[in-house]
């Protein structure tokens, strides 16, 4: 059963209890778990240029593995296809020429069986090498990369399946046995404050963590207050029914084009049948919970939700030094809902559920340098034209988000699983 997967105790890092042969076999199985509901039919779609077809993502993963760790570290290695560095390469181009992104939905070839193969032998080897670790300590760190890598792609899998069946005119459910949530909600809103002051941001520890979190630095922040809950279902339909679509006052001048063109009225995957509001789930098509996080809306939206409010959107610096000491408990994909559920009183949802937009560009730290390689390229060369979400999310798992994570994205985007939390 896939929950069985999703319910596994976190997996510790390097160092930990779990040894890291096991770390790679449960990560690389949950991939396929997540892919196990779906119907051949559905791997090979790619529903928008930002969307990679669920196949995609199982190749490319492996196609990292085989790549950056088995080839230069394994003698006597043989690739399991000599085309799949052209049509798995992501964007690495020290690697060389790749298969454009907005045409990976085009690969009726390599069918899912041979994709499959394909991850099979890359794993055979890699239990192979991983028997031999010891004689190579600092190949620990590389693996370890690709694990966080593969989990970023199983988040990708799963918003990229929910949008390409929320296009699907017949509304299919990916999944039956998703959890639901019956806790009571306790939607009340208060402040949090935080004392202004300089103080230090950014990752410290042996413990993994991504080149863009560091170096460690000194900030100097203002006194600020922060919403202890994130931004509801209910308080985002007021914005709209207050005509916040149709108000250009609110929005940023990129922000207002983005709405004429596209023609936004509401937040991704929500639908008006008649007087009342459904939204598309991974568990088909709900009625809209008002109590729950708002979801699926681009940082154009969170900044006019936020204006309207009179209020703002935090600083990634002032949600990291809100964070630094809470305990990592929230909605994540190890639950297994894979959906926001509402707040209540044993956390403040900052972690999990949504990844909160902030209103801080993504740019390198003071020091940051890119590293030599092709791996200096996972990050560093996307600092330009995005912005900062922090916390993780309801398809994040548990044991890949920590406070000083940083993850991106373009202002229009929405297929994330993306909210809104106040600041003052």
């Amino acid at each position: 059963m896939l929950s069985t997967i999703f319910n596994c105790p976190s997996l510790p890092l390097i160092g930990g209890a779990a040894s890291l042969e096991n770390q790679y076999q449960q990560i690389r199985q949950i991939s396929e778990k997540i892919c196990q509901p779906l119907a051949v039919e559905d791997y090979t779609i790619q529903s928008m240029p930002d969307v990679s077809p669920p196949k995609w993502h199982l190749a490319h993963t492996t196609w990292f593995f085989e790549t950056f760790v088995l080839l230069p570290h394994l003698p006597g290695y043989t690739v399991f296809h000599p085309q799949f560095g052209y049509l798995f390469n992501s964007y690495y181009e020290a690697v060389g020429a790749r298969h454009p992104r907005h045409q990976r939905g085009m690969l009726s070839r390599p069918t899912v069986a041979e994709v499959y193969q394909y991850r099979a032998h890359v794993d055979r080897a890699m239990m192979t090498l991983l028997l031999e670790i010891s004689k190579n300590p600092n190949l620990a760190d590389l693996i370890t990369l690709g694990l966080h890598h593969e989990q970023q792609h199983q988040e990708l899998l799963l918003t990229d399946i929910k949008h390409l069946l929320a296009l699907n005119p017949l509304q299919p459910i990916y999944r039956h046995n998703l959890q639901h949530h019956l806790e009571p909600a306790d939607s009340t809103f208060e402040w949090l404050e935080y004392p202004g002051g300089l103080y230090s941001i950014g990752h410290q520890g042996s413990e993994f963590a991504f080149d863009n979190e560091s170096p460690r630095h000194q900030i100097y922040l203002q006194d600020y207050r922060l919403g202890n809950r994130l931004v509801t279902n209910g308080e985002y339909l007021e914005f709209i029914q207050a005509g916040g679509y149709r108000e250009s006052k609110y929005w940023l001048a990129e922000g207002w084009a983005t709405v004429q063109t596209h023609q936004w009225q509401s937040p991704l995957y929500w639908e008006q049948i008649d007087t009342r509001w459904w939204v598309m789930t991974l568990a088909g098509l709900q009625q809209l919970n008002m109590q729950e996080p708002v979801c699926h809306v681009s940082f154009y939206e969170a900044d006019a939700y936020a204006t309207w409010r009179g209020k703002r959107l935090p600083t990634e610096a002032e949600w990291e030094i809100a964070t630094v000491n809470m305990p990592q408990i929230g909605n994540f994909l190890d639950g297994d809902y894979l959906h926001p559920v509402p707040a209540n009183n044993l956390h403040h949802q900052f972690f999990g559920d949504v990844w909160e937009w902030t209103q801080s560009a993504y740019l390198p730290y003071p020091g940051f340098q890119i590293a030599d390689g092709a791996i200096g390229e996972y990050n560093g060369k996307f600092m330009c034209s995005q912005m900062v979400l922090r916390g993780g999310s309801c398809v994040t798992s548990v044991n890949h988000i920590r406070p000083t994570y940083r993850n991106f994205f373009p202002p229009s985007t929405r297929w994330q699983f993306s909210g809104i939390r106040l600041a003052s």
